[in-house]
């Protein structure tokens, strides 16, 4: 008595149609990623353990001799107030915060409280650990 099938099935695997899809989602994945570039001048920023990116508006620089930066426009504390609300101009703010390790906390607050009393957003850019 022959049990045996007539139809023998193979065992083999074709990798071609999963070749198309991992090309597919890697063509998607790199179309639609952000790509950010670091904006603000050079100072050592200071590392935390979660760095959150957040779409820049305008960008504060304080370097460590303390001289302040707006989008790497050269400020005075005095102007600082008038510049980021010509730089808002009605629209909502967002100020992130580049200081130097080396910047008194004293220039950080009087920074975030010029931006909060615009109604604006602050935060610290830190790069990550």
């Amino acid at each position: 008595m022959n049990l045996r099938s007539k139809h023998k099935i193979e065992a083999a695997f074709s990798m071609s149609s999963m070749t198309d899809v991992i090309f597919l989602l890697l063509i998607f994945f790199m179309l639609t990623a952000s790509f950010i570039t670091p904006s603000g001048l050079p100072v050592n920023l200071p590392s935390s353990k979660s760095s959150e990116i957040v779409i820049q508006k305008v960008s504060v620089t304080i370097t460590d001799d303390l001289q302040y930066y707006v989008d790497q426009k050269k400020v005075t504390l005095g102007q600082l107030e008038g510049v980021l609300r010509n730089a808002f101009s009605g629209k909502e703010g967002v100020v992130v915060l580049h200081c130097d390790k080396k910047v008194p906390v004293d220039n950080l607050v009087q920074v975030a409280s010029i931006a909060t009393a615009l109604e604006a957003r602050v935060s610290i850019a830190t790069k990550p650990n």
